[in-house]
């Protein structure tokens, strides 16, 4: 069985209060994500901002259309630092997502740290080598995009 990371950077221009306000915020994480990933919030959300604890259901379709749960638990904060989000149902046998941001001198630092293993052990070591990667590739390339245009 595979277990692989993904990590990337990105400078935004905006205040640490500014992101850690959206980023900490779960019914943004929509206008992050690219369309074609189906992406769909099913929990009831409260108004809120995250908490640890906090359990988010979501429907998504990472492959051919098929929709697939995916359920995660926000199981770390620490306020305007970051905070991590761990797969509880949903494609990956293993997946653990950190989130850092830090007040840089032209904005805020966001590093993302994925650290996941595919299902099906030496099938998901091909998939990951074939498809996961860039599909990673592509949706944080989708987020890179989509922060750019938020926060200029």
């Amino acid at each position: 069985m595979g277990f692989y990371q993904f990590k990337t950077k990105q400078l935004i221009p905006a205040s640490i209060d500014e992101v850690w306000d959206f980023i900490s915020t779960p019914k943004n994480l929509k206008k992050i994500t690219p369309k074609e990933m189906g992406f769909d919030i099913t929990s009831e959300l409260p108004e809120e901002k995250m908490y640890p604890g906090m359990i988010i259901s979501y429907k998504v379709s990472p492959l051919l259309g098929i929709k697939t749960t995916w359920v995660t638990e926000i199981t770390h904060i620490k306020e305007k630092e970051y905070f991590v989000d761990e797969q509880r149902v949903g494609p990956y046998s293993m997946w653990h997502h950190e989130h850092f941001i830090e007040p840089v001198e032209k904005g805020v630092l966001m590093s993302d740290i994925v650290s996941y293993q595919p299902p099906f052990g030496f099938f998901g070591s091909i998939a990951n080598s074939i498809l996961i990667k860039r599909k990673l590739n592509n949706i944080f390339g989708f987020r890179r995009k989509a922060l750019k245009k938020i926060f200029g």
